[in-house]
């Protein structure tokens, strides 16, 4: 008698081919999300995001991506860029259709990359986060 291994017909989903983040994309979001605080004036800073350009509204792939892919890639931008990915996906979740997270939102990975670097998100922060969202699983995921 030999014990073996039982291999799944259908790999994980890490299996899949991965979907590389285009940093050029990331970056009109971040200068869209700063622009869009910036030329807020009547002291509401949730910027409307269906303002935004076509290519930044479609891009809702990018709500898909797998945790350790935003990981990775917020260890390419600075911790202002990366709360400023964070505000995005935050209000894109609650004003854009198909942009929806849960417990798979990349602000979770976002936030949790901020905490790797001893800079975790701040008071004022996680209350904006609640503020701005009805998703119970942000900024930590389920825990």
């Amino acid at each position: 008698m030999s014990v073996g291994a039982w291999e799944p017909d259908n790999q994980a989903s890490n299996d899949q081919p991965r979907t590389e983040i285009d940093r050029a994309l990331i970056k009109r979001i971040i200068d869209a999300i700063n622009e869009a605080d910036g030329a807020n004036t009547d002291g509401n800073p949730a910027p409307e995001l269906k303002s935004f350009g076509q290519e930044l509204l479609s891009a809702n792939w990018l709500a898909g991506l797998p945790a350790t892919q935003w990981l990775e890639e917020a260890s390419h931008w600075d911790s202002a860029q990366v709360w400023a990915l964070i505000r995005f996906f935050t209000l894109a979740e609650m004003q854009l259709q198909d942009w929806q997270g849960g417990a798979e939102s990349p602000v979770i990975p976002l936030a949790k990359s901020l905490r790797q670097r001893k800079a975790p998100l701040q008071r004022e922060q996680l209350l904006w986060i609640r503020q701005h969202s009805d998703n119970r699983y942000l900024p930590y995921g389920p825990l």
